[in-house]
């Protein structure tokens, strides 16, 4: 396993604060889980910025992935590979991180998540409402 502990920044934290008030979602991994993927789908290269894992929230891997584990460090791995990165554990982690930090940034500054609907609407649809969140 490439990945040990997970320490976010004291921005990430607060904006997971923000998520957990609005859906009702208690713990930190899950909606970690949900940024995680949401910034994946985006398919898109996340800028390489420096962050500071200066907050109080930490985790370790398993507590993140649970019994998936295995999947979400190879969905990573595989993404690194589509975008022509090398798939070394340093990456994979570095990666790993800006998704993060970027999946929770997207979910926590959009007006659309009010509430746990909105974020199961945007899961299911790739839209919020009417628009299309990925337009290409």
């Amino acid at each position: 396993m490439v990945i040990k502990q997970i320490k976010l920044s004291s921005q990430a934290k607060d904006k997971l604060s923000r998520l957990k008030a609005k859906t009702g979602i208690k713990n930190w991994n899950i909606l970690c889980r949900w940024a995680l993927c949401y910034s994946l789908y985006e398919n898109t290269v996340p800028t390489d910025i420096p962050i500071n894992s200066d907050s109080n929230l930490e985790m370790s891997w398993y507590t993140f992935a649970g019994e998936y584990n295995e999947l979400y460090e190879a969905i990573v791995m595989e993404w690194c590979i589509e975008k022509g990165i090398e798939p070394i554990d340093e990456n994979i982690f570095k990666y790993f991180k800006l998704h993060l930090e970027r999946g929770i940034s997207y979910l926590a500054g959009t007006n659309f998540i009010k509430n746990i609907d909105d974020l199961l609407d945007l899961a299911l649809t790739g839209k919020y409402g009417e628009e299309d969140i990925h337009k290409e």
